[in-house]
């Protein structure tokens, strides 16, 4: 199945993506996509909103299928417009993203499902990962929280 098959490339409309910031002690939960977009690429667990499924209901399942851990309460974190246009200026890609922090409950990482790694990051050491700037964003304001006991 392609991206175009999936209806995520070139959507008519923008496609509801979760992100989730597990934070244990100085670590981050990291996994590496498996297929596109940004195949190869470290980053935020978390993937599309289904048709009938809360933002939580999501959060939660994503988290799971792609590294078998759990999290604790979800806090409302960012919300994210990630807009890519192709070379002619048409909409290739369109996610709303709803990030939200989490402290670690149970589970060790495992890659699974659309991931094809998964581990635990330091949170002050990110740059080997090459994240995007919008989830070191995210993720230094999930530590800030964890920090001052609001996570």
């Amino acid at each position: 199945m392609t991206e175009a098959d999936t209806g995520r490339e070139y959507p008519p409309r923008p496609i509801v993506g979760i992100g989730v910031v597990v934070l244990k002690g100085d670590r981050v939960l990291l996994i590496r996509r498996g297929k596109p977009p940004n195949a190869g690429s470290w980053s935020l667990p978390g993937g599309a909103q289904e048709l009938g499924e809360t933002v939580e209901q999501a959060a939660r399942r994503e988290l799971l299928e792609e590294t078998g851990v759990t999290a604790g309460r979800l806090e409302l974190l960012a919300v994210i417009d990630n807009i890519r246009p192709d070379p002619a200026g048409r909409v290739r890609y369109h996610y709303t993203i709803i990030d939200f922090a989490a402290p670690w409950v149970d589970g060790e990482p495992r890659a699974g499902s659309d991931a094809g790694a998964a581990e635990w990051a330091p949170v002050d050491a990110l740059e080997p990962y090459a994240l995007w700037d919008q989830a070191v964003r995210v993720i230094a304001r999930a530590a800030q929280m964890l920090r001052s006991s609001r996570l």
